[in-house]
């Protein structure tokens, strides 16, 4: 049986130093070990649902290609060209045929990355097709995610999110389909919007609208430390939506208390899963410098629901781009704070043991 407890600090225990938001060096160290070496969650399995629709995702400095192949396997190649390294693909989305071509000198590349055609190469002593396929990043899918680790050794995906896996069956997580996305530009370290994402420490003051909805301290947490941090809050309305009210009826097998609960997950180092009785959110946290930060909001819902007459996610939507702006000001706020000579470490409240809990995965991800 779950063990539900409220967020809490071990003792007097405080916030990062400022350079750990600031400092350019930290910054591309996180690029290399921790966007470079974790499993990171980079889109939905949706967007690349049929052999030959691919994406291209950038992560840690790397241009990806995620393609389906005629098989039905998922894959994340390196955009560049085994021939003299050019970049091969610049839509940021569509469909090829059943090959990948370079543009340059039209090396031919199956889906699943083997070399098919090599132009006037053969010739070239020693040269040999199979021994020049795509370099693929490491992918997986899970509950309709795909995560890509670009570690020459990756952690099996498997072994990296065990307490995770069948953790959120009962939501139908993976069937689900999207049907509202907004992308924000968040003049703020993707930290600050971690930390403000795991507490509600500051919801009577920022929030008025989502604690009439959900107590601000009616919070229980089931994973308090490691890379996987969250829990639930009670719902006393019906839906997080704008007025409280869902003419929705309720995702996957959710039942009895599931559907007086709303689910708050971080899970490192850019996934925020919040995970509702008639729909799922998440928040996909992509850092493009020191100070700044996109982040892809999506909102999921049963395909029976979208495919109904009259289907409106607004209701959502508008609650929660309200519930965002107001959380991307105040973490601008906080950045312009923590960049400050007067800002030194402060101490964390009990309400925000998460908010430590992530700097200790932070840290031990970052040092080694």
């Amino acid at each position: 049986m779950t063990s539900f407890t409220r967020a809490s600090v071990p003792t007097a225990v405080y916030t990062l130093p400022g350079r750990y938001f600031t400092d350019h060096a930290i910054f591309a160290a996180e690029l290399r070990r921790i966007f470079g070496e974790r499993w990171v969650c980079v889109g939905r399995s949706e967007q690349v649902a049929e052999p030959g629709q691919y994406v291209l995702v950038d992560l840690a400095g790397e241009s990806l290609i995620l393609v389906r192949d005629q098989d039905g396997t998922l894959h994340a190649h390196f955009n560049v060209c085994r021939h003299r390294g050019t970049r091969m693909c610049e839509g940021s989305a569509g469909r090829f045929g059943e090959t990948i071509q370079c543009p340059y000198h039209a090396w031919t590349y199956a889906l699943d990355g083997r070399l098919l055609t090599a132009r006037h190469m053969q010739d070239t002593p020693g040269f040999q097709k199979a021994d020049w396929p795509l370099q693929s990043a490491a992918v997986a899918e899970w509950e309709g995610f795909v995560f890509v680790c670009l570690a020459e050794r990756p952690e099996p995906f498997e072994e990296a999110f065990a307490l995770l896996i069948g953790r959120f069956a009962a939501w139908g997580v993976g069937g689900l389909r999207r049907g509202a996305a907004i992308t924000y530009e968040v003049a703020a370290n993707w930290k600050l919007i971690v930390q403000n994402y795991s507490e509600c420490y500051h919801c009577p003051l920022i929030h008025p609208a989502l604690v009439e909805l959900s107590p601000w301290q009616s919070g229980r947490n089931d994973l308090s430390e490691g890379p996987f941090l969250g829990g639930y809050m009670e719902l006393n309305h019906a839906s997080m939506t704008v007025g409280g009210a869902t003419a929705r009826p309720p995702i996957g097998t959710l039942a009895g208390e599931e559907l007086r609960r709303v689910y708050y997950y971080a899970i490192f180092p850019n996934l925020l899963l919040s995970l509702h009785p008639d729909y799922v959110m998440a928040h996909t946290l992509w850092p493009t410098d020191v100070g700044h930060t996109r982040v892809v909001c999506e909102w999921y819902f049963e395909p029976s629901a979208m495919a109904a007459p009259g289907f409106d996610p607004s209701d959502a939507v508008a609650f929660w781009d309200l519930t965002n702006r107001q959380d991307w000001h105040v973490c601008e706020l906080s950045q312009q704070g923590v960049s400050s000579r007067a800002y030194a470490p402060g101490p964390y409240a009990q309400a925000e043991g998460l908010l430590w809990q992530f700097d200790q995965e932070y840290l031990r991800a970052l040092e080694g």
